[in-house]
């Protein structure tokens, strides 16, 4: 297995992760913010919509207008970015944010599945906004698994508090 199928593989199953826990949340609750989390469901899906564009996208191939065109990037950078969780709330459907986490999950596996073994130890592509951990796009395709999971954890957390835990599929005695 090369480097590109590991990257690959580790970034489907990232992937896999948030989709069963953001599918488990009850779409009802997405607005919900619990005061000790201070986030939501939607707010986690935005974020991790713009941050798969950032580090598997347009860092490592620049901006694809195909994207641009079909959700509002811009305005998703800007809610789910620093934007406050309470700020953001009701601006996005649920529905809307779940179609467009698919998209860029396909658009980004895309991406990773067209790569070369060279291409991972090339500097990143420049944007306005350094990259906080990477250098290479390797690193960068590295970094987004890494904080994919840390968000699952969050939005793991968000489910058990809104009254659902994750079933694991764990067999109790």
């Amino acid at each position: 297995m090369n480097q590109i199928d590991i990257l690959l593989k580790q970034t489907k199953d990232a992937y896999e992760w948030v989709n069963k826990l953001v599918n488990s949340a009850p779409m009802e609750k997405w607005e919900e913010i619990p005061e000790i989390v201070e986030s939501s469901i939607s707010w986690q899906t935005g974020h991790l919509i713009v941050s798969f564009y950032y580090h598997t996208i347009m860092v490592i191939k620049g901006h694809q207008m195909d994207i641009l065109q079909q959700m509002p990037m811009k305005l998703y950078s800007d809610l789910f970015t620093n934007g406050k969780p309470r700020e953001a709330a009701g601006k996005i459907t649920a529905s809307d944010l779940l179609s467009h986490l698919q998209l860029m999950q396909q658009k980004s596996l895309s991406i990773i599945e067209s790569l070369d073994e060279k291409e991972l130890e090339k500097p990143l592509e420049p944007t306005p906004v350094p990259h906080p951990i990477a250098r290479t796009k390797g690193e960068a395709l590295d970094w987004n698994i890494k904080h994919t999971m840390y968000h699952c954890g969050q939005i793991g957390i968000l489910t058990r508090i809104l009254g659902k835990r994750f079933d694991f599929g764990l067999k109790r005695a």
